[in-house]
């Protein structure tokens, strides 16, 4: 690379994080040195009337800007790149194809401090181990002392040492208890520097004994290490895909190599995470929105810099730099989690298999219940199916039945038929899990004299009966007011509750299994910090009878003895607009029916319906999800809705009701301008909820069987409509391969 000190001025070209679609050119700094910067190391640069922090994208001999005009770059923050080449080349084809500000794309990449323009600095944190008596002491002996009980038994369930920042992202009140801990020297300080990795110290326990669809599906991902490949490993809840992930690992570790593996949301991460910990010696990196700022920066710069082996990270984890890496797993790779809803609206699934393609290693996309688009590519031979049929050990699967509640007496969403299951259940002490995917007491508060029904003023949509907070509740934009008592509009009529939420049916429970112990998981309950641990630790312990929750229920948990599994309202996700809906009431009811008798114990799982002969329903229980699967792609290919086309949808909101109408008139005319393919153009229509938040919502939807073709039309029009003076008066957004339609 030419040094700044030759005779004529090089040209910084840098990406700045603003919403333009554009990169800008800046002189060196006065006191540059005599070696150029690479690209991927971070300047502060002079922007309007204050100072940016930019990204070097390329220096190069001229600009087509008047040098004269161009300012000076001010600082050179970093001696050498945080981002690789192909850490850029991923972020400019993520730029390029979701159609998004580069500088924008980037800033996402980092750590927020990181992102300010903070110096890069890779704290060491002490970290904390079972001494020999803490190996050897029980739980129990810690019961006067709850707090020192249940932290002790996580360094027991662990079995490894813990460092500060994964004590904290567990419970952020962890120290008192540690230090009391230590004073009984059941707890030490570890010195031992666990991000060195030794080949004999990669592994702490023994692999489990694998059945030989797992014994292929190990063999078929390791014969591909070290090249590109995406394997689509669809495994019936319980078939050990963890096992799976965990002995293909060990093969990348024993080669040097850096493994990064996402879920898509954070309740899946410790349970995970204690796998792990218990599995290898290694250094274990976290990264999640419940960690601070500074632990996500450590975890950040220890993976860059070759010193931690493994992340395990929500979708933003994606985007981390790896000093050596060797392998990319997605599990539950069908979940709509992995795509971002607002900013950056980019879908970590599909950027994960382009990095694996520019860093030439393979990508492992696991699921019970595959997307339509990866099902689609395993038939096109562009993913290697890898399939495991059968549960691990001796569980079975669980049997299926649909409850036919017409006409049927129910108590608060339970029919008298479910209530005489759980009973029995009961009896011979098994767990029972109630799902029901709707927090709060009630989703609506109706007048029984006039029929007025609490609305929220901000959004189409009424407000929530929140009963233990004496709360009315907006679930789309957080307004909230206290409940009241009297009809505002008739003053007479009596006010009731109707519809079923989880602390509804968590009261009926009370009374109706008076001597058993309930528990309610949804994100209302679990919101104080290590309530969800704790909550899950009971119920392993078996200090639990009924389990009742939401989604976060749904997947990756594993309940030994939980053997009847009911889905109280399978009805309301059978009637959509959204023509994805199908498929996500298919994956959530396998997945929800897959925490039933997941050991030696038979499962049961009831699904109380008004619809016992919807074709949906029947085809699940009688061939299963990919029998649904196929007949849904065959469907889609009639209507040529994805993966048979490509999709991009314009969003527009504003608190003006009419602005958002001059905008799409102004693009209906770049549309015209610039729309040679065969692209259709469907809108612009009012979203599904038109108001919310006080803003009036549209939007515009652009399909066309050639993916090309689509981002031909987005890229001469997106630039146009950012230029737009009818853009200023509206917040405008496009979606690329949008998984919601609202």
């Amino acid at each position: 690379m030419a040094n700044l000190s030759s005779g004529e001025e090089l040209i910084f070209r840098v990406a700045i994080p603003v919403p333009v679609y554009r990169i800008f050119d800046y002189l060196p700094p006065d006191n540059a040195g005599l070696e150029s910067p690479k690209p991927g190391v971070r300047l502060e640069v002079p922007f309007g009337s204050g100072k940016k922090i930019a990204f070097l994208l390329e220096i190069v001999q001229r600009s087509e800007v008047d040098t004269g005009k161009l300012k000076r770059v001010a600082r050179i923050l970093d001696n050498k790149p945080l981002l690789s080449a192909k850490d850029l080349r991923l972020l400019l084809w993520a730029g390029n194809y979701y159609h998004h500000p580069l500088g924008e794309v980037i800033s996402f990449a980092f750590p927020a401090a990181l992102r300010q323009g903070k110096p890069v600095a890779v704290q060491t944190e002490k970290r904390y181990a079972l001494t020999d008596l803490g190996k050897s002491t029980l739980g129990e002996q810690l019961q006067r002392t709850p707090r020192q009980k249940s932290v002790f038994e996580k360094f027991h369930v662990s079995q490894a040492s813990l460092s500060e920042a994964e004590l904290s992202a567990w419970d952020g009140n962890w120290r008192p208890a540690v230090k009391q801990l230590i004073a009984r020297q059941l707890l030490r300080i570890d010195l031992s520097d666990t991000r060195v990795n030794r080949p004999e110290a990669l592994v702490r326990n023994n692999a489990l004994q694998c059945n030989p669809q797992q014994q292929s599906a190990i063999g078929a991902v390791c014969s591909g290490l070290g090249r590109f490949g995406v394997f689509l490993l669809e495994g019936v809840t319980g078939s050990g895909k963890t096992e799976v992930y965990l002995q293909i690992i060990r093969s990348v570790l024993e080669r040097g190599q850096q493994v990064l593996v996402l879920v898509p949301e954070i309740t899946l991460t410790p349970q995970l995470e204690g796998r792990f910990r218990q599995r290898f010696a290694v250094s274990i990196a976290l990264s999640h929105s419940k960690l601070t700022d500074k632990q996500r920066q450590a975890a950040w710069l220890q993976m860059q810099q070759g010193e931690c082996s493994i992340m395990l990270g929500t979708r933003s984890a994606l985007f981390t730099p790896l000093k050596n890496p060797g392998l990319i797993i997605l599990d539950e790779e069908h979940d709509s989690s992995f795509k971002q809803q607002d900013g950056f609206r980019f879908s970590a699934r599909d950027i994960a298999v382009v990095r694996g393609k520019l860093l030439h290693i393979p990508v492992l996309l696991g699921s019970a219940t595959p997307s339509l688009e990866s099902l689609h590519n395993a038939d096109k031979q562009r993913y290697r199916l890898l399939h495991l049929p059968d549960r691990a050990g001796n569980a079975t699967e669980p049997v299926l039945q649909l409850m036919d509640i017409r006409n049927k007496r129910m108590q608060e969403g339970l029919s008298e038929s479910l209530v005489e299951e759980i009973r029995l259940t009961l009896a011979k002490n098994e767990q029972v899990l109630l799902f029901l995917n709707r927090r709060g007491f009630a989703p609506t508060l109706i007048c029984h004299g006039c029929g007025w029904v609490a609305r929220c003023q901000r959004c189409d949509a009424n407000l929530v009966i929140h009963f233990d907070e004496e709360r009315l509740r907006c679930h789309h934009c957080g307004k909230e007011q206290r409940l009241i008592n009297q009809c505002p509009a008739c003053k007479a009529g009596e006010l009731t509750p109707l519809g079923l939420g989880t602390e509804r049916v968590e009261k009926v429970l009370a009374e109706l299994f008076a001597g058993n112990v309930s528990v309610r998981l949804d994100r209302d309950s679990t919101q104080r910090k290590g309530s969800l641990e704790s909550y899950l630790q009971q119920i392993n312990q078996g200090e639990v009878d009924i389990i009742l929750g939401t989604q976060m229920l749904a997947k990756g948990h594993h309940f030994p003895n939980v053997t009847l599994v009911a889905i109280l309202d399978v009805d309301s996700g059978l009637f959509s607009i959204d023509f994805r809906a199908a498929e996500k009431l298919a994956q959530m009811i396998v997945q929800v029916s897959g925490r039933a008798g997941r050991a030696e114990k038979p499962g049961k799982v009831i699904m109380q319906t008004r619809q016992p002969e919807h074709p949906l329903l029947t085809t699940l229980i009688r061939q299963g999800y990919r029998s649904f699967a196929k007949s849904a792609l065959a469907e889609r290919k009639e209507a040529l809705l994805p993966p048979f086309s490509y999709q991009a949808l314009l969003r527009v909101q504003s608190a003006d009701a009419d602005a958002p109408e001059h905008f799409f008139q102004a693009v209906s005319a770049l549309v015209q301008k610039f729309n040679t393919g065969q692209n259709q153009v469907m809108g612009p229509v009012s979203a599904p909820m038109a108001r919310r938040a006080g803003l009036y919502r549209y939007q515009l939807l652009f399909q066309n069987t050639r993916r090309q073709e689509l981002h031909v039309l987005l890229d001469s029009l997106i630039p146009e409509i950012a230029k737009l003076k009818q853009a200023k008066n509206v917040r405008w957004s496009l979606d690329v391969d949008p998984v919601d339609l609202y």
